[in-house]
């Protein structure tokens, strides 16, 4: 099926058609893969559309930048402004958005002076892995490319460029039959999916890796820990070894694209029952709670279209 796009976009300080949002082939982020990014979602509640931890994910738009010294040219008010805006111009209630900053077309070195572009973009999106999977779970396998070693590439920022590793990741997995690919960190040791977090658990407790395994902090699983918190489940961060991921009872990653996603089997080697436990389907609960109600928004992450 192919890919609907919606009317409107928000590009360099206004909306406009979807398809006037044109950058130059020449542009920086093209050839160096100089852009920083966020994913942010939209979602549906009885009292209308709210966007999960808008603020919190535009800020780290801007830390994002700020580690590949570049600047953007408008400030997080107008950037959250623009978020909402694009979403009240296509008219949707429940969708994903992606800001996204990029050098764009100037000089043709790696240093070399360009201004920064900007676009804010929403588009329907439904279950990033796949159909059911939320209640049925995925297969995933270990890949054979590691994630990159510490003071190469900057895990902690969402740059465009990092995704090369990721797309490695994920076609690898898909093209072996599997539904997500999980990477090692230079060390050997457990990193993260694809795109999204990892978490394992065992005996009623979340063990989950480190920042310092070439991850990135993503908030989702800033979400997940600080639910899991308040509802008396232990979170415990350390190092990992691959061989935990089948012996763990129970396995899940998550992300803003994935939300939470239970992983039922690992390179052929099923997970616990292969079916979502219990503490899965509790934070499961929790985290799409704040958006039917039943989970109080304490925090102040739902912010309103």
């Amino acid at each position: 099926m192919a890919q609907k796009y919606p009317e409107w976009i928000w590009h360099n300080g206004k909306i406009k058609p979807w398809a006037e949002a044109t950058t130059h082939v020449m542009s920086h982020a093209l050839h160096y893969g100089s852009s920083v990014f966020e994913g942010i979602r939209c979602y549906d509640t009885p009292d209308g559309p709210v966007i999960f931890r808008l603020n919190d994910h535009n800020k780290r738009l801007f830390a994002s930048a700020k580690i590949y010294d570049m600047a953007i040219p408008y400030g997080l008010d107008e950037i959250n402004a623009a978020c909402r805006e694009v979403i009240k111009a296509n008219d949707y209630t429940t969708d994903y958005l992606r800001p996204v900053a990029y050098r764009g077309l100037g000089g043709f070195g790696l240093s070399a002076d360009t201004p920064t572009d900007v676009a804010v973009a929403t588009w329907k999106m439904g279950q990033y892995l796949g159909a059911e999977v939320l209640e049925a779970g995925i297969d995933a396998c270990v890949s054979s490319w590691q994630r990159f070693a510490p003071n190469t590439i900057p895990a902690g920022a969402k740059a465009g460029g990092n995704y090369l590793s990721g797309q490695l990741v994920a076609r690898e997995a898909r093209r072996l039959g599997f539904g997500e690919g999980i990477a090692l960190a230079s060390t050997g040791l457990l990193s993260e999916g694809a795109g999204e977090n990892l978490f394992l658990v065992f005996d009623g407790a979340l063990h989950t890796t480190p920042v310092s395994a070439a991850l990135l902090n993503g908030l989702t699983r800033n979400t997940i820990i600080t639910l899991a918190r308040d509802n008396g489940i232990e979170v415990i961060e350390r190092d990992l070894p691959r061989e935990y991921l089948y012996l763990c009872d129970e396995l899940f990653m998550c992300g803003t694209a994935a939300e939470l996603t239970p992983i039922r089997s690992v390179d052929a080697r099923q997970v616990g029952t292969g079916k979502p436990g219990p503490v899965t389907r509790k934070l499961q609960d929790l985290f799409f709670g704040l958006f039917n109600g039943k989970t109080p928004d304490k925090y102040g992450w739902l912010e309103r279209v």
